[in-house]
């Protein structure tokens, strides 16, 4: 962006009479206040100039396209994107006058770009008009981008598809009832839902996670503010703007009656559906409101609708999603720093990127399919030449549902039926690189892709849509790049082209004859040129002009001296140019009419065309999970899976895919087996910085002790028998006390109740005699890992072997790490110090003596584990009491009243434990 901003002094320049300006500030002051709206006027219509006139033709001429913002606007695109305050400039005088900034297209197609795919935090708007005259012609917003599309992808891949959600929550108690409505409205697709939620309302940011969604819709309810603040933290948490509508907006009274206009197919399955529901009704119908889809006749019988269930799919949180790097951030260093990044090698234009985005937000449970793209990988992985072919042919394949998207609405011009033409007479070359495969997975490519590509390319379908481009445009014009109707294609066309011809022939000849006439040689003397200001003119250098100067005087018109010559004409000329130019209109006019009868005969084929752009996108996603594969320096292992409540989970040799993939790194495989009964819950410990959370697939820490609370609260709320529990450090934001008896509690809980598979990664060592309770049937299968490091025995230097092993970590690298970073040695003195005075006070102790002995602790201890497994869970109530309390609801003196009620009894079972008396 940097370039836009190295001369303020070329910013196009607002210029507007006092009458003009007085106006625009009039109507600028009717505007609502919007502190999210970012509004542009446009000043190109403003612009027109009259600078001369020259043998009765008015000579008109555009300045620079340029827009122009205002008030708070101005402020915001002058610090934002122009970094200076020196760009605003006052429009108006006194106390009327407002800050105004000019902006170039370029610049505002910049801009919008940023607003609507980047920061997601604000709608724009887009007016035309002059004077006090200005109407809204252009508004979008982050989930509904589709006024601004041809300026958004006009340069760009669509890379991801925007998804518009509404939810209507009803509050019972301590749950919730969500209705949840979406629009994606690239695919055309409607979905409706409801499910039950918690206080923290995970159920929502899961489905707001594997929707994709950027904005969302809810319904102005003041009197529930606090009821309404946690799902406003969630969509916060997700990065999706929220939009607030009237609570009326939010009926589904004539639900079924809209629906039926826009959904392809019978209306009965539509009614089925929408009457199994009470609240997802009022939610879907604000949605179909507010993006206006009954406003566009081109919206009618083109959607699809679906129900949304939230076991489709695996559910992720949004810390689950930062976490795991899963998409694209803009700190990364290098693509290579996200899974989206390292995985995408697709060719296809758009299609295959938006694909896997879905993909990755919605990661599948069902073993079957798993196990059928796994197949499908497999094959292309073994066999090269398939997997190098489909590429190639993959490449030149257009982006075809977004030039669906122009042919539903009617607004496809003649090159883009072009390119779904050249799109489909790839696919006879995909069928036959697929024909040629005899592998082992050679019948699930014949059922999942050679059997619907050879119906969706029969005579009834592309093969007639691909007759209809060959007959009706003129294909040997594509390499001048024009796309132009084929003259055969109409008898009025056809004459049209005749008559142009023979004008053009008989210009010629006129130019012919006049060369002889003046003694010049033709196209080299005498020159014939064409051009909008004169049409078809003769054309001599100056330095010619003197040989025929009595002729040029008496015979022709002379229409221009200039330096490159003088240009003129004659009676004869000036005749057939008129007649040609006449032809030459009517001839554009007949075209313009048969590509509007080409386009709308072509929309016919846009279910043909869908059904290929899901089937495409897929294959690319494919393709390029096998490139990935095979290409990386150690190839890839295809996984066994195996149905979620039976087996184990056994990673042999894994490596983190986004850490070997810096060029730095030297990756250290480790296996990983999560056994049921025996190693289900694993505690990691050993050194900061030693590998423990790359192990865990996790790269990114929380950084307060308050996220630490509201992701670990979703986990606990959320997770299940299947989920898979990553947590790393949980504790670090508090005291040791504090953290280490959360992290206890938290242990047992995700042990005996949620009984899921758990990597939990610590530095509280002593959480390792979790592995050792005498109540260990209760504590099934917890069992201790570390990472492994060394300490030369002279040197005292550490040196990270990045390496798992079983058993707990023996001792604390702390200091050593310290040492490891370069810390000053006088620092590193001082803790050596220190923490040799401290090792015979350590505050905890947990482990028994026969567990002392296996870690090599040598510190002294106060507690027994059984006064340390009670404690934590008189503990744990104690947290699960408090927050179960209502505190929104309540002032202060009944929350202050209530919490020392709960003190006191926590107080009064304290007198029998150290631990408990200790916390308090």
């Amino acid at each position: 962006m940097d370039e836009n901003f190295q001369d303020l002094n070329k910013l196009p320049e607002l210029k507007l009479d006092a009458k003009q300006a007085q106006g625009f500030l009039s109507f600028f002051k009717t505007l609502p206040r919007d502190p999210r709206a970012i509004r542009f006027f446009d000043r190109r219509v403003s612009s027109l100039n009259v600078i001369g006139f020259f043998l009765e033709r008015i000579i008109v001429s555009f300045n620079q396209d340029y827009y122009t913002a205002h008030g708070e606007n101005a402020t915001f695109i002058s610090k934002t994107y122009y970094h200076t305050t020196s760009a605003l400039r006052q429009l108006g005088n006194g106390s009327d006058a407002i800050s105004s900034v000019s902006v170039s297209r370029s610049m505002f197609e910049t801009i919008t770009r940023d607003l609507l795919l980047e920061r997601t935090d604000h709608t724009l708007e887009l007016y035309e008009g002059s004077g006090s005259n200005w109407r809204l012609v252009k508004s979008g917003s982050p989930g509904n981008l589709g006024s601004f599309e041809e300026i958004l992808f006009a340069n760009n891949e669509m890379q991801d598809s925007p998804v518009i959600v509404a939810l209507a929550p009803n509050f019972r108690e301590n749950e919730c009832t969500v209705g949840i409505g979406y629009i994606d409205l690239t695919k055309r697709v409607l979905g409706l839902g409801e499910f039950l939620d918690d206080c923290h309302f995970t159920n929502v940011e899961s489905a707001l996670i594997s929707l994709g969604c950027k904005e969302c819709l809810l319904p102005m309810d003041n009197a529930k503010f606090s009821e309404y603040k946690p799902l406003h933290d969630a969509l916060s948490r997700c990065g999706v703007m929220l939009t607030k509508r009237k609570k009326t907006e939010f009926k589904g009274r004539d639900l079924v009656q809209d629906l039926g206009r826009l959904v392809k197919g019978s209306i009965e399955p539509v009614r089925d559906l929408v009457s199994g529901f009470e609240y997802a009704n009022g939610a879907l119908g604000s949605l179909l409101s507010y993006a206006e889809l009954l406003a566009d006749e081109s919206n009618y019988g083109s959607y699809s609708i679906r129900e949304y269930s939230l076991n489709s799919c695996m559910r992720l949180d949004s810390a689950a999603m930062r976490a795991l790097n899963v998409m694209e951030s803009k700190t990364d260093a290098n693509k290579n720093f996200s899974l989206f990044g390292l995985m995408n090698r697709t060719c296809t234009a758009g299609m295959g990127k938006r694909l896997l985005h879905m993909w990755l937000k919605q990661p599948l449970l069902d073993v079957n399919e798993i196990n059928s793209r796994l197949d499908l990988v497999q094959t292309f992985v073994e066999d090269t030449a398939l997997r190098q072919d489909l590429r190639q042919h993959l490449k030149r394949i257009s982006d075809i549902e977004r030039l669906v998207r122009y042919l539903e609405k009617r607004r496809a011009n003649l090159q883009q039926i072009v390119k779904l033409y050249q799109s489909g007479i790839r696919l006879p070359y995909i069928k036959s690189a697929l024909e040629r495969n005899e592998g082992q997975f050679s019948s699930l490519i014949k059922q999942r892709y050679l059997e619907p590509l050879e119906e969706l390319t029969d005579d009834s379908h592309l093969n007639r849509f691909i007759s209809l481009v060959e007959a009706a445009v003129d294909l040997d014009q594509l390499e001048n790049g024009e796309y132009m109707i084929s003259p055969s294609y109409d008898p009025k066309l056809c004459q049209l082209k005749d008559e142009q011809e023979s004008l053009e022939q008989q210009i010629h000849r006129l130019h012919q004859q006049t060369a002889n006439d003046l003694d010049l040689a033709a196209d080299k003397a005498l020159k014939l040129d064409k051009g909008t200001q004169f049409g078809h003119v003769f054309r001599i250098t100056k330095k010619e002009e003197p040989k025929i100067r009595k002729k040029l005087n008496t015979h022709f018109i002379v229409l221009e001296t200039r330096k490159d010559g003088v240009k003129f004409t004659n009676t004869k000329l000036k005749k057939l140019g008129d007649q040609y130019q006449k032809i030459l209109e009517e001839y554009k006019n007949c075209q313009k009419v048969l590509v509007a009868r080409v386009v709308q005969t072509a929309a016919t084929f846009c279910e043909v065309f869908e059904s290929l752009a899901v089937l495409l996108s897929e294959l690319d996603v494919l393709l390029s999970f096998a490139d990935l594969a095979a290409s990386c320096p150690t190839p890839y292992t295809r996984p066994y899976i195996m149905p979620s409540d039976v087996g184990d989970i056994v990673l042999e040799g894994s490596r983190h895919p986004c850490v070997e993939a810096q060029d730095w790194v030297n990756f250290i495989p480790n296996d990983c087996r999560l056994v049921r009964g025996k190693s289900w819950f694993q505690i990691i410990t050993g050194p900061n910085m030693g590998g423990k959370s790359t192990f865990i697939r996790q790269l990114r820490g929380v950084s307060t002790f308050m996220q630490e609370m509201l992701e670990t609260a979703s986990i606990l709320k959320g997770a299940t028998d299947k989920s898979l529990i990553i947590i790393d450090e949980l504790g670090r934001g508090t005291s040791t006390y504090d953290g280490f008896g959360l992290a206890w509690a938290i242990c047992e809980h995700l042990v005996q109740i949620i009984k899921a598979p758990t990597l939990f990664a610590t530095h509280f060592h002593e959480l390792t005699a979790l592995a050792h309770e005498p109540s260990s049937e209760k504590l099934v299968g917890v069992v201790n890992y570390h990472v492994s490091a060394h300490i030369d025995s002279s040197s005292r230097k550490l040196t990270m072997l990045y390496k798992v092993e079983p058993g707990a970590c023996d001792q604390s690298f702390g200091i050593h790490v310290a040492e490891f970073a370069n810390f000053p040695e006088t620092v590193i003195a001082l803790a050596r110090e220190k923490a040799a005075e401290l090792e015979d006070f350590s505050p905890i102790d947990v482990i028994s003596n026969d567990a002392i002995e296996e870690v090599g602790c040598k510190r002294k201890r106060e507690y027994d584990p059984e006064d340390m497994s009670r404690g934590a869970a008189r503990a744990h109530q104690f947290l699960k009491d408090f927050s179960a309390l209502p505190l929104e609801k309540m002032d202060f003196k009944e929350a202050f009243e209530k919490v020392s009620e709960l003190k006191t009894e926590f107080a009064k079972d304290a007198d029998n434990s150290l631990l408990l008396q200790r916390l308090l």
